[in-house]
């Protein structure tokens, strides 16, 4: 009898989730079939999840566990002796909660490998303590950080890419393309969830196998490419041959990707060729404008560093897209406002979504932001149900600040970007009890830059 295996993924940044589409090529490589469906598209598969005899469901990121967590509960009702497994970022940083409450397995880093090993023993009834990787109820695995033998991503039973979010430039539509060049990241900075499972490797995945990724894509009507590696530059010249190579082949495409501060500068001569190939945009995490924040984070930038990178992105007509995480413990309401004036000084208020605005400190566990000598100053208890340990700022003014931005930003998303900052900052100082300052220099209205349809949050 054929065994069931079901994939289920939650949410990939309103992406066609790689989080399926790399598990699938893999299976299918091992002669294991699967079906795979993305709840942020698909209905749940209740009766798939009836006859199922593994569900792998794929928590890349903090909101993916959320919704995963609620799709292993619908699993457990309609099949109680279904083998759940959780894997991705997020599995491995909860594996103590999940496997207490939910799971069966969690697996993290490289994770194709450990997932076929995993679906066989559960499939003929093997032990599965003993797989390298796979952490269960009673054996607990490192990640599995290893270099694997990539296969191009199984897309085929995906939803379509007109589904997802799109490329919008000047009004214009497209479809996206979601590729990775590579895995894992060569940096530590204190707050990011990606440092606890790899602690600073990472892998690059062959030219081939990801040209190939994009040719199937483009098949499908993609016209963008948006590169979803940590960080695109880790490799520079690996992805400068890949920029090259498509761009050869389709110089109509555009295409943008996430790197630091840091690599933006070190690269100039790259970006500068990128400008010339399709690049639109580059997603930047400026993080804060406060040195002691920066510092406090190990960002490896700094206030300078940023302005620098982002005038020089914006002189070459790529359009800059810096993420910021304004609320921390550590950023007083004087940092707030002066981040806001920064902001409006360097007139980048178009080129910052307002969820940007209202990013609060997430500390999952195994954060390295944990292991700093005054975590008990502020940091409280955890909160396994919501994945995070809780933290109140010493001064309350900021918790209620917060609140009230993360309204205007929900309540306000397709408004304009001017307006949605004017609301932040005259609410900001109301909280602060300051008179909003008179701005002399008159604010250019910028044209919408080039964006996707779906604005970055965790």
């Amino acid at each position: 009898m054929t065994k069931k295996n079901l994939l289920l993924a939650c949410y990939e940044l309103g992406h066609q989730p790689l989080s399926l589409a790399w598990p699938l090529a893999a299976l299918s490589a091992a002669g294991l079939n699967s079906h795979a469906y993305d709840l942020s598209i698909d209905d749940f598969p209740t009766e798939r999840a009836k006859e199922a005899q593994f569900v792998g469901i794929a928590v890349p990121m903090h909101t993916a566990l959320r919704l995963g967590v609620e799709a292993a509960n619908l699993v457990r009702q309609v099949n109680p002796n279904a083998h759940i497994c959780f894997f991705g970022h997020y599995a491995w940083l909860n594996a103590d909660y999940l496997l207490e409450i939910l799971a069966d397995s969690v697996i993290a880093g490289e994770y194709e490998a450990p997932l076929v090993g995993l679906i066989k023993a559960v499939n003929d009834a093997q032990d599965i303590n003993a797989i390298v990787g796979v952490s269960t109820k009673t054996t607990r695995n490192i990640p599995h950080i290893e270099r694997i033998e990539f296969q191009i991503p199984e897309r085929t039973n995906l939803p379509s890419l007109d589904k997802y979010a799109h490329y919008n430039s000047n009004g214009n539509h497209e479809l996206v393309a979601y590729v990775e060049t590579s895995r894992g990241c060569l940096h530590t900075c204190n707050h990011c969830p990606i440092v606890p499972v790899y602690q600073g490797r990472f892998f690059i995945i062959p030219k081939e196998i990801v040209l190939a990724d994009i040719r199937q894509q483009v098949a499908e009507g993609a016209k963008h490419i948006s590169f979803g590696d940590p960080d695109f530059l880790n490799g520079p010249n690996h992805a400068l041959k890949i920029i090259r190579e498509m761009h050869a082949e389709y110089p109509e495409i555009t295409f943008s990707f996430t790197t630091k501060v840091e690599h933006i500068l070190e690269q100039k001569e790259i970006i500068k060729e990128f400008s010339t190939m399709g690049c639109s945009f580059i997603i930047t995490a400026c993080e804060a404008t406060s040195e002691k924040i920066l510092t406090r984070l190990d960002k490896g930038h700094t206030l300078p560093q940023i302005k620098e990178a982002l005038q020089l992105l914006q002189n070459l007509g790529i359009s800059p897209q810096p993420t910021w995480m304004p609320f921390t413990p550590w950023t007083s309401l004087a940092d707030y406002i002066e981040f806001l004036a920064w902001v409006k000084e360097q007139e980048l208020i178009p080129f910052i979504p307002a969820v940007q605005f209202a990013v609060r400190m997430l500390v999952p566990p195994g954060s390295a932001l944990l292991n700093h000598p005054d975590v008990e100053n502020w940091c409280g208890k955890l909160d396994q149900e919501n994945f995070t340990y809780r933290w109140t700022h010493a001064d309350p003014k900021m918790d209620e600040l917060h609140q009230i931005i993360s309204s205007i930003a929900a309540e306000n998303q397709q408004e304009n970007p001017y307006k949605v900052f004017k609301m932040i900052e005259t609410e900001t100082y109301k909280i602060a009890g300051k008179q909003l300052p008179i701005w002399n220099k008159p604010l250019q209205n910028i044209p919408s830059p080039p964006k996707m349809t779906e604005n970055w949050f965790c």
